[in-house]
C-alpha cells in the first residue's frame, strides 16, 4: 500500500488512516463507504490521456471536426461530418483508429482541449466526474 496516498485519502475524508483499505488493483482504496483512486498529477494526466485515446469515437462530432489534421470546408466538411457521425454510430469503439487518423498530429491539442473543457475527473471517474485535490494528490471516487 502506498502509505502517502492512503494518508492523503484519509485526510480528505476526515477518517483515520486505519480506515483506508487498499484494493487489489491500481491505486484504489476503500474508505468511508466508497472506493477512491488516488493519483499524482502526472499519473492523472497519463490516465486521462489513455482514456481519451481509447474513447475518441465517443466525442462530440463538432469537437472532432475542430481538431482535424487538415482543414475541410464547404460540402466536403458536411460530408466528412456525416461520415464521422455514421462511423461513430455504426462502429462505436472500432471508429477510434479512423478518428485518430483524421486528428493526426493534432492529437495532443485534442487531448489538452478535452481536459480543459471537461476536466480530468470527467475522464477518470464515472461516479461523479469530480477531481479532488489533497496535498500533492488527486482523488477520484470510482464507486
Amino acid at each position: 500500500m502506498d502509505q502517502d496516498k492512503a494518508e492523503a485519502l484519509a485526510e480528505f475524508l476526515s477518517v483515520s488512516v486505519d480506515e483506508v483499505e487498499p484494493m487489489p488493483y491500481g491505486d484504489v482504496f476503500e474508505a468511508g463507504g466508497g472506493e477512491y483512486e488516488v493519483l499524482t498529477d502526472s499519473e492523472a494526466d497519463e490516465k486521462a490521456r489513455a482514456y481519451i485515446l481509447d474513447s475518441l469515437w465517443a466525442f462530440n462530432t463538432d469537437f472532432i471536426m475542430d481538431h482535424l489534421a487538415k482543414p475541410v470546408t464547404g460540402r466536403a466538411y458536411d460530408a466528412l461530418e456525416a461520415s464521422i457521425k455514421h462511423a461513430q454510430g455504426a462502429m462505436c469503439e472500432d471508429a477510434n483508429e479512423l478518428i485518430a487518423t483524421l486528428i493526426g498530429d493534432n492529437i495532443n491539442e485534442f487531448i489538452d482541449d478535452a481536459i480543459s473543457a471537461d476536466g480530468r475527473g470527467h475522464f477518470l471517474t464515472t461516479y461523479d466526474g469530480e477531481e479532488n485535490e489533497q496535498g500533492e494528490y488527486f482523488i477520484y471516487r470510482v464507486n
